[in-house]
């Protein structure tokens, strides 16, 4: 009998059940039940529940609505990982497709050079599904996560090239507080995978090594507290766009970060509201995988409930 990871099971000689959290080879793979524990046990020792089956390559195609070339979403592709509401540290990877593309996604996951597929399938717009299934409590042990997707439509909307991503999730990016997954109605950690590359141009990082002492401003040292609610940024607002409202805070999130690790504070509070959550989304995504932040929490909960952002640098 051939298992998947994130299976629900049952022991054949005694009264225990869990989900599928790791496999170690054809024949012995790791139960995680109520305890949190995860148990080495002989496949041949467990069988399927039935009622609990696990989503695997099925046909999921389906017809498309038409929608306007100006409302259609080419960006918005996430990772939600979310607890288990029955097993304890047990977390479940969900897919979040919050594009108008269908996205043809394959997971699969890498543990010292040895790659093993998880997941294949057709992922609906504005839609998520579950692809991988772990132990929290077994974080330094989990794998590698290779995801590939590939963007489809039957409109008239050029598609993005084929995005690949490759994570090797540490403690910290899950050390912010869970936020509410709309498309699953759960808590979870949300990752965004789509996220615009940082395109350095060599000319100018040339021209900014050779420029004189003289034209080259010194960095202000930022306040303890940066306060990004846009009406403290301009003046305008309430003729800005979203997009351009969430580019002008990010620019001074990202200004204050990097005036704040130049003079070697060792922390820096981001106030950024609580609102739909996008701001907040996309500090923790920066902040999460820059290499002079040691870690990041909600700052001062009194005050700012889940408000405000405190990085502490390395």
């Amino acid at each position: 009998m051939k298992f998947k990871l994130g299976e629900f099971v049952r022991f054949v000689d005694e009264k225990r059940e869990g989900y599928i959290t790791r496999i170690f080879n054809e024949d012995l793979i790791g139960v995680t039940g109520e305890d949190d524990f995860e148990i080495p046990v002989p496949v041949k020792k467990v069988t399927r529940v039935h009622g609990r089956d696990y989503s695997g390559i099925e046909d999921q195609a389906f017809e498309e609505k038409d929608i306007r070339t100006d409302h259609f979403q080419t960006k918005g592709v996430f990772l939600a990982v979310v607890p288990d509401p029955s097993k304890g540290s047990v977390v479940n990877f969900h897919v979040v497709n919050n594009t108008s593309f269908q996205l043809l996604a394959t997971l699969t996951t890498t543990v010292i050079n040895e790659f093993k597929g998880s997941y294949a399938g057709i992922i609906a717009p504005h839609a998520a599904i579950k692809v991988f299934t772990a132990s929290l409590s077994e974080l330094g042990t989990w794998p590698q996560f290779n995801f590939r997707f590939l963007y489809y439509t039957t409109q008239n909307v050029e598609c993005p090239k084929p995005l690949v991503i490759a994570e090797k999730f540490r403690s910290k990016d899950f050390s912010g507080s869970k936020e509410t997954i709309p498309q699953i109605k759960q808590l979870g950690w949300l990752f965004r995978l789509d996220e615009d590359e940082l395109i350095v141009d060599p000319e100018k990082l040339k021209e900014s090594f050779f420029k004189p002492r003289e034209e080259k401003k010194d960095v202000e040292k930022p306040q303890k507290e940066i306060d990004l609610h846009i009406e403290r940024l301009r003046d305008d607002h309430h003729f800005l766009s979203a997009s351009e409202i969430l580019n002008i805070q990010l620019d001074r999130f990202r200004k204050a970060l990097d005036a704040a690790i130049v003079h070697k504070l060792p922390s820096i509070i981001f106030i950024h509201g609580v609102g739909n959550g996008t701001l907040r989304h996309e500090i923790h995504k920066i902040v999460g995988k820059h290499p002079q932040v040691r870690t990041f929490t909600d700052a001062r909960k009194e005050k700012f409930g889940y408000g405000a952002t405190e990085v502490f640098f390395k």
